[in-house]
């Protein structure tokens, strides 16, 4: 099989739209799920079972539930209810959810990793529980798990192609399609496979530096 540059060519304007398409959702999926897994890592800690006990079951039905079934679910079914979002947004919330329930379980651990000290020393100076929250608890547990939350941004990034399934163009999917309209299915997978590659590794690399910094 011979190499076509002119087929890599002819591919790249579409690979940039899918590259900022997969950049938009990978940024805004990881703060819905940074976001959503911090509240539901805090209402997990509540004392009120009524308010654990349907936290749980709904993240751990998320979390063992398919993304790409979830993707389905939302994208197909809903607007049988007429509740209707783009393609797009509800790409976004899909990862971003399921992710949730993952980052809920790193803020867990996190939180549960300050020292008890922190928690008596926040006790004896008298502060408010938001006051202890803010100030003394989540930023040390948030510092704890920066590294463990950037793997969960590499893993959505790999995960981003499953949007192409509810029409999403993304990466891959401009690469299907180029491919599918001109014959050639070569090049534009390898571009994506290089450009997946390009951006996972570094970023690993960055997240492993990272932890070794945090960690001294």
């Amino acid at each position: 099989m011979k190499w076509d540059w002119s087929a890599v060519g002819d591919f790249m304007p579409h690979f940039w739209d899918g590259l900022l398409v997969t950049l938009q959702a990978l940024v805004l999926g990881s703060l819905i799920s940074f976001a959503l897994g911090l509240v539901w890592a805090l209402l997990m800690r509540t004392p009120s079972r009524w308010v654990r006990w349907p936290v749980g079951v709904v993240t751990e039905f998320i979390r063992n539930t398919p993304l790409l079934v979830q993707l389905f679910f939302l994208f197909y079914v809903l607007p049988e209810w007429n509740i209707t979002f783009s393609a797009m947004t509800t790409g976004v919330v899909a990862i971003g959810l399921h992710y949730s329930t993952y980052t809920m379980q790193v803020y867990r651990a996190g939180i549960e990793g300050v020292p008890v000290g922190q928690w008596e020393a926040a006790t004896a100076l008298n502060l408010p529980m938001t006051r202890t929250w803010t100030a003394v608890i989540l930023p040390q547990a948030i510092r704890r798990v920066v590294p463990a939350l950037g793997n969960y941004v590499i893993s959505m990034l790999k995960d981003t192609p499953m949007l192409m399934a509810i029409t999403v163009l993304d990466m891959l999917g401009e690469a299907r399609l180029f491919a599918q309209q001109n014959f050639q299915f070569t090049e534009p997978l390898t571009v994506i496979g290089v450009a997946f590659i390009l951006i996972s590794y570094p970023a690993s690399l960055l997240m492993r530096a990272l932890e070794r910094r945090l960690v001294r």
